[in-house]
């Protein structure tokens, strides 16, 4: 991982990116910070051009987006539109709001939607990943809802980090198994507060080992490194600064 494919999620600053305005101070101090790079997410009403100026204007390329799901499942073609109008090819299913995941016809309708999808963002030359939380952990048979998703559609991977480890599996084997497809990941840190508690944290104060999951998604392909953090104790440009100096002091090649 070069410093370079380290990019901010811009969901973390969501509260602060209501307002053109204020997505204009919040892309300048993601700039001061170090990153190059962003994950568009979380903002309010502002047209695609003017995301692009603010960015080109603070040296930040945008990496990926975070799509609506409804948008990514009923019109494909509209999500493959703001990339181009964004110049950026990976987006990710962000969220699988209102898929019964005890329903294996509610499961299946969303494969089917996602496969679609796929085809739709593969012939315009992009890329459709899907994010995921730690519900896609739940059995459906003899393996887990994202082995199935993985297996039955073509769609490449944004793994979650810290919602992987909330679901009870290993990050770093999960990059391995998904080599080839995982273009986006999302690192995210967990931390343990008690006996059953777990939070989010910052890169490094946290109790995943980033070293090894770096390594693996290196050989797996990944292109961009996305730092999230859904919850801050804080300030969450602190949050992201705090991230953002371990990952370069620890993790990133010379």
């Amino acid at each position: 991982m070069k410093i370079h494919q380290v990019a901010a999620q811009l969901f973390t600053l969501r509260e602060f990116t209501k307002t053109p305005e204020d997505i204009a101070q919040a892309l300048k101090k993601v700039a001061e910070i170090g990153y190059q790079a962003v994950q568009v997410s979380g903002f309010g009403p502002i047209e695609n051009s003017e995301v692009v100026r603010l960015c080109a204007e603070n040296g930040l390329t945008i990496a990926a987006t975070h799509e609506s799901g409804e948008v990514i499942r009923k019109e494909p073609a509209k999500a493959v539109q703001k990339l181009k109008e964004l110049g950026c090819i990976y987006t990710a299913y962000p969220f699988p709001a209102g898929v019964d995941f005890e329903s294996e016809q509610s499961v299946n309708e969303l494969i089917a939607d996602l496969e679609n999808a796929c085809k739709v963002f593969t012939e315009a030359g992009m890329v459709l990943t899907y994010h995921n939380h730690a519900v896609e952990f739940l059995r459906m048979g003899k393996t887990t809802i994202l082995d199935k998703i993985y297996s039955e559609c073509s769609i490449q991977a944004e793994l979650d980090t810290y919602w992987v480890q909330a679901g009870g599996c290993n990050p770093e084997a999960w990059v391995r198994k998904l080599k080839g497809r995982s273009p986006l990941i999302h690192l995210k840190d967990f931390k343990m507060t008690g006996h059953h508690e777990h939070t989010f944290a910052e890169i490094g104060y946290g109790n995943l080992d980033f070293k090894g999951i770096i390594a693996a998604a290196d050989e797996a392909g990944c292109q961009w490194f996305m730092v999230e953090q859904d919850v801050c104790p804080g300030d969450p440009f602190d949050s992201l600064k705090m991230s953002f100096d371990y990952i370069k002091e620890n993790l990133v090649e010379a």
